[in-house]
């Protein structure tokens, strides 16, 4: 998919330091339900709608030249991020995929492979994957190389991704110094932003011997954040707990698991209209997700509504030939309980373009600054 950059991605969003601030969080309860929490966390406003993807779509990464082509396996319900890129979803299969910011990655050359923007990395796992298993395998081969455009600004697109899925399991991909680099196994239930993946869990080793029962680092710096959810993560009920099961009678593991999910999500986000000077990786988180992986549920918390909604994919059409749907996020629209009678059939959004440089800006764009952080 080719097209001009979306009128909503202006110069001074992307023109972002290279400290973010999101931060996602995987949990296994006793019953063996797996939900996966995220939060985004940006200076603007994202313009993020929710998509639903049939299978059977053509796809193409995005990129000039040789570009990656596939065609949809699995339908998806996504976060899109200013309808140019897919940063959150999950498949029909339980497949989630989590895509936050990292300055450091190198994606290397193309060296000859078909070429994927990232703006559709997390979209192409969502589509041809089942489990983690399955999209290591297959990835761990790098069938393509991701290209980053230089967005307005100068900066470019870089990122990170974790995957996760109905068993538990997890993966990390990265790629610096040109390579790519994956951390594969349950274990790694928590990421961030900066920096580097290995050195977020050298810091966090730190932490765990100073115990997060006795003090927890308080900032909102992605170190900070990848201590408070690794320690709180780790620290939530497996089972149905008695004091919840008094204050909420009739709920089960599932709803208070996901209660609890949600909790540590909010513990890494940061209030609406805080931002530190100085310290650019401190932005407003505008919203979060969770994804229950077993019952294949999909929550959006807007930072800016008083509701929590959320979209069962079992109600949804995913067979090929099916209406891709959009369910307006953006704009003040207020959602509340189940929603998927609501999204309504719509084209395909088009990728964040890899010239996106050399791309119009809007002419009332507010000035850029050095301290507009991303995601």
């Amino acid at each position: 998919m080719h097209s001009t950059l979306p009128i909503l991605l202006s110069a001074s969003i992307l023109a972002c330091s290279p400290a973010q601030a999101c931060s996602r969080a995987l949990f296994k309860n006793s019953e063996g339900s797996v939900f996966t929490g995220r939060s985004m966390d940006w200076m603007n406003a994202t313009a993020t709608d929710l998509y639903l993807f049939p299978r059977g779509l053509s796809r193409e990464g995005g990129t000039s030249g040789d570009t990656l082509k596939w065609t949809s396996k699995y339908g998806s319900l996504i976060s899109s991020f200013y309808n140019a890129a897919t940063a959150d979803g999950i498949n029909e299969k339980g497949l989630v995929a989590n895509l936050l910011y990292l300055s450091v990655s190198d994606y290397g050359s193309p060296e000859g492979k078909p070429t994927l923007n990232i703006a559709a990395w997390t979209q192409y796992v969502l589509d041809n994957f089942a489990t983690v298993a399955e999209a290591v395998a297959a990835l761990e081969k790098e069938p393509f190389r991701i290209i980053a455009p230089v967005l307005p600004g100068g900066v470019a697109a870089s990122g990170h991704l974790a995957i996760s899925d109905s068993s538990g399991d997890s993966a990390i991909f990265e790629y610096l110094d040109g390579k790519l680099v994956i951390h594969h196994g349950p274990e790694y239930k928590v990421m961030t932003n900066e920096p580097a993946y290995n050195e977020q869990l050298a810091i966090n080793k730190y932490w765990k011997d100073v115990k997060g029962d006795d003090f927890l680092p308080g900032t909102s710096r992605p170190a900070d954040r990848f201590a408070r959810a690794s320690y709180y993560i780790n620290a939530i009920p497996t089972k149905l707990d008695s004091a919840y099961a008094a204050m909420v009678p009739g709920q089960d593991l599932d709803a208070q698991s996901i209660a609890s999910v949600l909790g540590v999500i909010r513990d890494v986000s940061v209030p609406l209209g805080i931002s530190t000077p100085g310290q650019p990786n401190v932005a407003s988180t505008t919203w979060r997700t969770i994804s229950d992986q077993k019952s294949l549920v999909y929550y959006f918390d807007s930072a800016t509504s008083p509701n929590i909604f959320y979209v069962e994919l079992g109600k949804l059409d995913f067979s090929a030939g099916a209406p891709v749907k959009k369910l307006p996020v953006s704009g003040g629209q207020i959602y509340g309980g189940e929603v998927s009678d609501k999204l309504q059939p719509a084209e395909p959004f088009a990728w964040l373009p890899d010239d996106a440089a050399s791309a119009p800006v809007p002419g009332d764009a507010p000035e850029a600054s050095e301290n507009t952080p991303g995601a």
